[in-house]
């Protein structure tokens, strides 16, 4: 059932926003799976997407903010509340030479971070080329704290804003920051901006890396299938202490090619699971994930947590 109060209108009716109720927004993912937002919001404006912010923590409706969905699930019953998607052209804005610092860029929280990691590259800005084949929003890398073998986007963060319940922006600096493997210190807000620090380096050495990187990720990856990336995140080593490799567990379980539905852990990398045919629902793809987990516990005794993120009606 709807969370939304029966006169939702009157949170943005007066604001540069569109509106689209009952949303498909599972089609928006990567996945291209799933259901409807029971309200779907483009803001126009940082000031629109403040008073949003503000009218909905005093009305207590639920607010999520949809990035480019590459990490993301929708449940098939969809989702309550607001869904927030940040893409008009505003949001989407990259700015250089910050304040005449040719090494400093602001990227708004909807700029496309594969766009604006070969922009850099292009310019001669070394900082964000080990995110090369990661698919995101600035926004949704900052607050996952996205990367992989080469590099994670907290190695060049500068400084990051959010918006607060009452709908202010409060900038976090990098020395306030802790951005570990997948996680972040910042609030359960709304990422607006964030500033990156990068240095002057060859075009033609950043180009060549990244390429590096790409050719990497093509041979150990299933990049052409649907897909969420990783779906779960490297475990700790009970014994070791230390990180070890998802898609090692998942493999030595016996689990490469196991489908439920239209739903399979991918041949090429078991830490990918991959819709066959883009005809399946999410269900499918959320039980898989639990088999997966209860076989990796039985054959390792170690428990998985997911990195891809499920959105549903709880």
């Amino acid at each position: 059932m709807s969370s939304i109060p029966p006169a939702s209108h009157l949170l943005f009716a007066d604001l540069e926003v569109d509106a689209f109720p009952d949303h498909p927004i599972g089609k928006d993912t990567w996945y291209a799976v799933g259901g409807h937002a029971d309200m779907l919001l483009r803001p126009r404006t940082t000031e629109a997407l403040s008073t949003i912010m503000r009218r909905c923590h005093e009305s207590d409706v639920p607010i999520r903010i949809l990035g480019s969905g590459a990490n993301l699930l929708i449940a098939d019953e969809g989702v309550d509340g607001i869904v927030i998607k940040l893409d008009h052209p505003h949001f989407k804005e990259v700015r250089y030479n910050l304040e005449g610092a040719p090494e400093i860029i602001r990227a708004m929280a909807g700029a496309d971070m594969q766009k604006t990691m070969h922009e850099t590259v292009r310019r001669g800005l070394g900082g964000l080329q080990q995110m090369a084949g990661i698919p995101a929003s600035i926004g949704g890398a900052i607050r996952m704290n996205a990367g992989g073998a080469f590099g994670q986007i907290a190695d060049s963060v500068h400084a990051v804003a959010c918006l607060d319940r009452r709908g202010e922006i409060v900038v976090y600096p990098r020395e306030s920051l802790e951005m570990a493997y997948r996680t972040t210190n910042l609030p359960d807000a709304p990422i607006v901006w964030a500033t990156f620090e990068l240095k002057d380096q060859d075009p033609l050495i950043l180009r060549e890396r990244v390429r590096e990187i790409f050719q990497y990720k093509k041979k150990s990856q299933p990049m052409a299938d649907k897909s969420a990336g990783c779906a779960f995140r490297n475990p700790i080593d009970p014994v070791s202490g230390e990180r070890i490799s998802a898609g090692m567990l998942i493999d030595r379980a016996g689990l490469k090619g196991r489908s439920i539905g239209d739903a399979e852990v991918s041949q090429c990398h078991g830490n990918f699971l991959v819709m066959k045919t883009g005809a399946g629902k999410a269900s499918d793809l959320i039980r898989l994930i639990d088999v997966v987990r209860e076989d990796v516990r039985t054959d390792s005794g170690i428990e998985l947590q997911t990195e891809v993120v499920i959105w549903d009606r709880d």
